[in-house]
């Protein structure tokens, strides 16, 4: 007995949500696939009753939502339409609305998920990325909340059986993959944070380090320039940090603990599991004890073996704008029956203490320099204030060497708002769009609406 319990209580939804299920199938007849809104109500999915019976699962903001939301036909379900199934597929109906239904063979309506996503700020991020490459993820500094998740290229849900072979046919961009939780990238100079908080920790002094940059460093039969070749002369860890300067964290990275580099790196969750609904790559650090020179420069400034998803920096920055504590990250606000009586709701609660509060606060005050007086110099002078880092990440393409541009930050840094990663793939240098100013499209659109 105790053993059915456990298989139809507790595993149910386990269950149920499995793609595997026949019992999918019983339940699809019995409800109508229950909705999905964004948190103000706006309709994401919903089954369509034709007059001859038949349901049809449309979305009405289409390509905006479809890694996010996902989608549910034959070919299979993903994203929220597939970790909320049990959910859709179960009617909180009143009782006797259900016992009316079963006596006219009819069927009963299932449950909406509501979820953290702002449709506005959706499509602000889906326009601001248009047809270039990357993601971009939004959340609530201080809660967890995630308030958009957008990848490109993408898709539409409402056309996607039809579209199966094509959307899976080799070099076409993967436009079914969620560039914002499985897409793996160099991190560039978003991953200074990281290499700060370590220099931090075994230096009581950080404080006093000086640097004088010439525009490029070589070590280890390595030379790294910083970007342009640009000369940034004396510098202490502050303006290193806002200027972006590679030689000056190479040379920080040659002066680092492998061992309590790495334990830093996973203290931040890399090489480690996410808090995430969705599926996700993990983020990789490959630093060991025979970990050469030449390595550690390029690792200390984003280069390397390290791999990262938009997802995970976002984390990252939000942990730094929460005081050093990541909240975990949530896509559903509560579930409701039909009629929008509340059958259970998420609140806000704590992960993982990433970092001391105190450090979180010196990061916060480095990345504060970065828009101030750095390269996140866009965003200064704005109605709301922005603390961010900046980054590129060169990468080997048969067209030739190109990057992948960066921005991670917060907004309202006294008391941070909203949390944003944005990548650009394939940005050249010269032309193409950057990740500085798509943030800023996205968060004028929030501030300025």
């Amino acid at each position: 007995m105790a053993y059915i319990v456990y298989f139809n209580i507790v595993k149910a939804k386990t269950i149920v949500n499995s793609p595997y299920n026949e019992r999918q199938d019983a339940f699809a007849n019995r409800v109508v696939r229950g909705s999905i809104t964004d948190r103000d109500g706006n309709v994401l999915a919903q089954t369509d009753v034709l007059d001859d019976g038949t349901e049809a699962r449309t979305y009405p903001y289409g390509a905006a939502f479809a890694h996010v939301v996902g989608y549910s036909n034959e070919t299979g379900k993903s994203g929220l339409e597939s970790v909320e199934n049990f959910e859709l597929l179960t009617s909180n109906a009143f009782f006797v609305e259900k016992i009316t239904n079963s006596f006219k063979g009819e069927k009963n309506i299932g449950d909406t998920v509501v979820t953290t996503l702002d449709a506005d700020l959706q499509q602000a991020a889906y326009d601001a990325l248009g047809s270039n490459k990357g993601a971009v993820v939004i959340m609530e500094a201080d809660t967890g909340k995630i308030l958009s998740m957008v990848s490109s290229p993408t898709y539409d849900p409402n056309t996607v059986e039809s579209e199966w072979e094509y959307l899976n046919t080799e070099g076409n961009g993967s436009p079914l993959l969620n560039r914002a939780t499985q897409g793996s990238y160099a991190p560039g100079s978003t991953f200074k944070i990281v290499t700060t908080l370590e220099f931090m920790r075994e230096n009581e002094n950080y404080e006093d380090y000086s640097y004088d940059c010439t525009g490029e460093i070589t070590a280890e039969n390595t030379t790294i320039p910083c970007f342009d070749g640009t000369v940034h002369g004396w510098e202490d860890l502050r303006s290193s940090f806002a200027n972006s300067c590679n030689s000056s964290f190479a040379n920080i990275g040659l002066s680092l603990d492998k061992t309590s580099y790495r334990k830093t790196a996973e203290d931040l969750l890399f090489n480690k599991s996410l808090p995430s609904v969705l599926d996700y790559s993990k983020g990789s650090f490959a630093v060991t004890e025979d970990t050469s020179g030449s390595e550690m420069m390029m690792t200390a400034m984003g280069q390397g073996k390290t791999l990262v998803s938009p997802y995970h920096m976002a984390l990252i920055t939000q942990a730094i704008a929460n005081g050093g504590t990541l909240m975990e990250p949530y896509l559903v606000d509560k579930v409701t029956n039909y009629t929008g009586s509340e059958i259970r709701k998420n609140v806000p609660k704590s992960y993982k203490k990433l970092m001391s509060s105190s450090e979180a606060s010196k990061l916060k005050e480095y990345m504060e320099a970065v828009v101030q007086e750095g390269t996140g110099s866009l965003f200064n002078g704005g109605s709301y204030t922005v603390a961010g880092k900046t980054g590129t990440a060169e990468y080997s393409m048969t067209d030739g060497e190109k990057m992948h541009s960066w921005f991670v930050g917060f907004t309202n840094v006294e008391n941070p708002e909203l949390v944003i990663s944005v990548i650009i793939e394939g940005y050249d240098g010269n032309d193409g769009a950057k990740a500085v100013p798509i943030a800023k499209q996205i968060l004028d659109s929030y501030y300025y609406q």
